[in-house]
């Protein structure tokens, strides 16, 4: 019977390692989409805490745009804005001209709900950007003081790639 107890240890510690193979992303998204799922129609109250930090986070994700260009032998620019963990951002631009330099910009954004707003914040100084909130998973780039840029608004969207499902087009 002694010898029982260790080989029942065992075989409990066992069973409780996952099997071989990892995950997907896919599949772990979908887990982390219904956790939070389940934790805003559940039976806890989060009322208590909820504010723009939380509104934030349902808008986190990474938007795609190919927006026009306005320099000579530009067709266009692709545009990739990472809306991450506090607040911070990562904003990926690429002309798609001859001798295209992608640039980089990085800071912090605001969510901005009551305006409808997402307004960047460069680290380095520089002007901050501001984009429209048409809904969760849509932005509308907006000129430098928050005016909608000329023409249909349509060509200037940038969408959350799980909405769009449009990744492969950034993909260099």
């Amino acid at each position: 019977m002694i010898k029982q107890v260790p080989f029942l240890v065992f075989g409990a510690l066992l069973s409780a390692i996952p099997p071989a193979g990892a995950e997907s992303d896919k599949e772990l998204q979908e887990k982390a989409l219904k956790a939070r799922e389940l934790n805003q129609h559940g039976a806890m109250d989060h009322s208590a805490h909820a504010g723009a930090e939380e509104s934030a986070g349902k808008f986190r994700g990474v938007f795609y745009g190919y927006l026009p260009c306005q320099e000579e032998n530009c067709n266009g620019l692709k545009m990739t804005l990472s809306l991450n963990d506090k607040n911070r951002y990562l904003l990926v631009i690429q002309p798609a001209k001859p001798q295209n330099r992608e640039s980089f910009e990085k800071g912090r954004y605001q969510w901005d709900d009551k305006n409808g707003l997402v307004v960047l914040t460069p680290n380095k100084d520089a002007p901050p950007r501001r984009l429209a909130i048409r809904d969760e998973g849509t932005l509308i780039y907006l000129s430098g003081d928050g005016k909608p840029l000329p023409g249909d608004q349509d060509r200037y969207l940038l969408e959350r790639s799980d909405k769009a499902n449009n990744r492969e087009m950034h993909i260099h």
